[in-house]
Formats: structure tokens, C-alpha cells, sequence
């Protein structure tokens, strides 16, 4: 698409027009003539010549008559010139920056508890772990996904990307135990932080940390990985998942888990107010998914694209013709002169 960065300067095509009404006609050597500064240059030419300006014969008009269009176009093309033409591309659509968020996710196997429910049936914490992250996953569209599993040891099972498919699928495809049985928050959340480090805006760095228990393994204790989060700036939201007082709804009523519940609430909380992030319970399916609705508001996603088009100055095209129409004009002045 073409188009004109100064439409307005067109106006200056009636320049000539209005100076030839506004400046006052003097009688010169043919009648009323334009009273121009250089119009005693003009009378020798044409008296030394006696061709272009003395309209005697329909030679000499037709002669006047050329040199007066081109001049004329010359001046048009340099009010073209003037008001930029421009060629402008299609729109080009582009993001906002991105929130990069790693998912931080406890796979021990106190994960396969089945206190939780889906559509009435009884499900393991894990399933409903799948559940609700895989959806807050889908709603993230422009932001950059990273998931961290962990158990014994952590592991960075995908780094951040804006390919949330194949985080889903690698979400899906975790089995509880595959990191080993007991559980190194610490370690977990020093290697979250290493591959946020990189990372330029600190404002736009979010870890998601869920686990059912406390830090029982591995070479970092909680305590040092919450100084180096809220040494890093890196904002860290926190979820404790288990039922109350292990015990989980079942179609024979309430039973008693048989899982010993260790969850290190007062941990979760001092590493979500050392990082301005907040810590919260899931208790339930329900829970866990409102949990993961408040942090898709209180870390909302830029969603408002961006559009730019290419655009190409053509500006030389008309000045360049008007400057090989001018060098013509002045060519031939010489040789009748």
C-alpha cells in the first residue's frame, strides 16, 4: 500500500498560481507581464535568440509552451517529493514481552494420595496436579512456560518456550517417583532460579512451586534457596497440597490417608514473603484450581499484541526526476541561448 507521510504539502502545487495573482504586473516588452527579478536576463536571451520569448510566430509559442509544462512538472514533482510518498507493508503482528513462569512441581510419590476428586470419582494429587496446570498452561498464550519436576533430585524437564503443547504433553507424561521418594525443594528451587538468572526484566520472572511435603533431600536446604530467591528478585508463588488431617472423600464416605502429611507450610510461606509472591493450601480440586485462577490475575498476561508495518521512503523517486527534468530544461535553455 502507498501512501503520503505529508499529504498537506500537495497544497504548495498552487504556490505558483497565487504568487502570479499576489505580485503586482508591470508592462514589459509584450504587455502585462509577471514582474520577475531576473526579467531583464530573460529580455537579452530572447533578444539575442529571437526565439523563445518573443511569441512572433506559432514557433515560438510552441517553444514557450514546452518549457513552461516543464517547469511545471518539475515543480510538481518536488511537491511530491515533499509530502514523502511512502510504500507501507501489511501489518506485521508482534507480542508484548512475555512473562516467563516456571512451573515447579512435586512428583514424590506421596503425590499418588488419592485425596482429591475429579467429576465424583477419587483422584491421586498428581492427576489433579495435570488437571488444573495443564489448563492454567493453555491460558498462558504469550507467555514463555518452563516445568521443573522434582522429587530426590530436580530436574528440568522443559526449558522456557513459548511451545506450550509439548509442556502439556510432558506434563501429562509424569509419573509420580520417576525423580526418586522423598523431596529436595531446595535443590528444586536452586535450579529453577539458576535458569531464571538470564532472564533481563526480574519483573516478568514467576516460579509456580507445589509440593505436598518438606525439603528432606538434596544439597540445599530451603532456608538458602529463599535468600537466594529474594537476593535474585524472582517472585515465587507457593502451593501446599494435601486434605486436612489426612483425610480424603471416598464412595464409602471419609477415610484416613495412609500417607503421614509433612507439609512444611511455615517454609512455603517465608520463601512467597521473601519474594513478594503469597503461599496457598489446596485442599481440594476445587481449591487447587481457584489457587491457579489467582495466579493467572495477579500475574495477568500481556495479551494486548502490537501491529507494524514495513515501511520503504520513495521519496528520491520524484526528486530524482525532478532533477534530471531540470537538468533537461536547463540543456535546452543553453542551446537556444
Amino acid at each position: 500500500m502507498n501512501q503520503f507521510a505529508y499529504p498537506w504539502a500537495f497544497v504548495l502545487l498552487l504556490l505558483p498560481f497565487a504568487v502570479r495573482f499576489a505580485l503586482p504586473a508591470v508592462k514589459g516588452l509584450h504587455g502585462d507581464a509577471l514582474k520577475i527579478p531576473f526579467l531583464k536576463d530573460l529580455e537579452k536571451i530572447s533578444i539575442k535568440s529571437g526565439s523563445l520569448w518573443q511569441m512572433g510566430s506559432a514557433s515560438d509559442e510552441k517553444h514557450f509552451s514546452k518549457f513552461f509544462w516543464m517547469l511545471m512538472i518539475v515543480w510538481v514533482l518536488l511537491v511530491t517529493a515533499a509530502a514523502r510518498p511512502q510504500w507501507v507493508g501489511e501489518p506485521i503482528r508482534i507480542k508484548n514481552e512475555s512473562r516467563d513462569i516456571l512451573m515447579v512441581l512435586d512428583i514424590s510419590t506421596s503425590m499418588l494420595e488419592r485425596d482429591f476428586a475429579f467429576q465424583g470419582q477419587a483422584i491421586d494429587r498428581l492427576t489433579a496436579v495435570k488437571l488444573v496446570a495443564g489448563d492454567f498452561i493453555k491460558k498462558r498464550a504469550n507467555d514463555r512456560i518452563g516445568l521443573i519436576l522434582f522429587g530426590t533430585r530436580a530436574y528440568l524437564q522443559a526449558p522456557l518456550t513459548f511451545d506450550h503443547q509439548s509442556v502439556n504433553k510432558i506434563l501429562w507424561e509424569m509419573d509420580a517417583g520417576m525423580a526418586g521418594n522423598s523431596t529436595a525443594i531446595g535443590d528444586a528451587l536452586g535450579l529453577a532460579l539458576k535458569n531464571l538468572k538470564d532472564v533481563p526484566n526480574p519483573d516478568n520472572k514467576v516460579i509456580i512451586l507445589l509440593t505436598d511435603g518438606e525439603n528432606n533431600d538434596g544439597s540445599m536446604s530451603l532456608a538458602q534457596a529463599v535468600k537466594l530467591a529474594r537476593d535474585a528478585g524472582i517472585k515465587a508463588y507457593t502451593i501446599g497440597v494435601g486434605s486436612p488431617n489426612n483425610f480424603f472423600a471416598s464412595f464409602m464416605g471419609m477415610k484416613m490417608s495412609g500417607f503421614q502429611q509433612g507439609l512444611d507450610e511455615k517454609g512455603l510461606k517465608e520463601l512467597a514473603d521473601a519474594t513478594k509472591g503469597a503461599y496457598f493450601k489446596a485442599e481440594d480440586t476445587a481449591g487447587l484450581l481457584k489457587i491457579y485462577q489467582t495466579i493467572d490475575s495477579l500475574e495477568p498476561s500481556q495479551n494486548d499484541a502490537k501491529f507494524v508495518r514495513e515501511t520503504k521512503e520513495l521519496y528520491y523517486i520524484p526528486l530524482l526526476a525532478a532533477i534530471l527534468t531540470g537538468f533537461a530544461l536547463v540543456v535546452a535553455l543553453r542551446r537556444i541561448s
